[in-house]
């Protein structure tokens, strides 16, 4: 999978962040209901340059963002914003209050796409997984405080 050779070779990461993301990848495929859950693959020149999940979360009117990604030949062209933006839109068109996500504060890029959103840090914790110790982080955006700018 591309975003396990991505991370491996930007990071170091393990097989172990593969699978999750093939285990993400494979819920959403065999049971996802199309009205309120979504994904979305980026190509640049007829290449995939990237991708994004939104899966309802486990409250009501909660979606969560899974798997954002953005391969190294598409960054800097906008392409992990257009697709936060496509997912926001969604959201919000499905009748979510609120997405949430989960990631790692060692994916800078990522973050900063989520702040141009809105999305405020609500926690930190220490974690070893993929191989490293990382910090893990939850953000969460309430869809009824502003729309997308970035």
């Amino acid at each position: 999978m591309t975003h396990g050779e991505i991370y491996a070779e930007q990071f170091g990461w393990s097989t172990e962040f593969e699978a999750l993301v093939a285990r993400i990848v494979a819920d959403f495929a065999s049971d996802h209901d199309a009205a309120t859950e979504a994904a979305w693959i980026a190509e640049v020149n007829g290449r995939r340059a990237g991708c994004i999940l939104l899966v309802a979360g486990e409250r009501p009117g909660v979606a969560k963002l899974r798997i954002l990604l953005v391969t190294a030949a598409a960054r800097g062209l906008g392409v992990g914003s257009r697709l936060v933006e496509e997912c926001l839109g969604f959201a919000r068109t499905a009748g979510y209050d609120q997405v949430t996500l989960w990631t790692n504060d060692i994916l800078t890029s990522a973050r900063r796409i989520y702040e141009a959103y809105g999305f405020i840090l609500i926690d930190e914790e220490r974690h070893h997984s993929f191989g490293h110790d990382l910090v893990g982080q939850t953000w969460t955006l309430d869809l009824g405080d502003r729309a997308p700018t970035a």
